[in-house]
């Protein structure tokens, strides 16, 4: 299956250990998720060559680190990640974190992802 394509009619769920998303839109050059992060979870410090993300926070307080630097990021308040930055999101509250992922570029596939650290081990080496 072609990732650049969205092919499905129905939302594409996808569980990870940090909690889940939803592909909810897509096309050549974006895709759209709604992504949950479980309270005192996090996703892998990373980064992507083919893509640029935007987050919109929609419930919650969000703990962004970006190259290096930590930015809060509350509900209704976004941030943006140019590709090729280091960044990673961190739910610190005690309640479900949910944003919205708007990527941008020309190739949305989850392999365009190169993991700096990761908490659950899945740094390949």
């Amino acid at each position: 299956m072609d990732p650049n394509k969205f092919l499905n009619k129905e939302p594409a769920f996808e569980q990870r250990p940090w909690g889940s998303f939803t592909v909810l839109d897509g096309g050549e050059s974006f895709k759209v998720k709604r992504i949950e992060v479980l309270p005192g979870k996090r996703l892998s410090y990373q980064r992507h060559t083919r893509r640029a993300e935007h987050w919109f926070v929609v419930r919650g307080t969000a703990k962004v680190t970006l190259n290096g630097d930590e930015i809060i990021v509350k509900m209704g308040e976004a941030i943006d990640i140019a590709a090729g930055s280091a960044h990673r999101v961190e739910n610190p509250e005690t309640e479900m974190l949910v944003f919205i992922e708007t990527q941008t570029g020309d190739y949305f596939g989850e392999d365009d992802i190169e993991r700096l650290e990761d908490d659950f081990g899945r740094i390949q080496g």
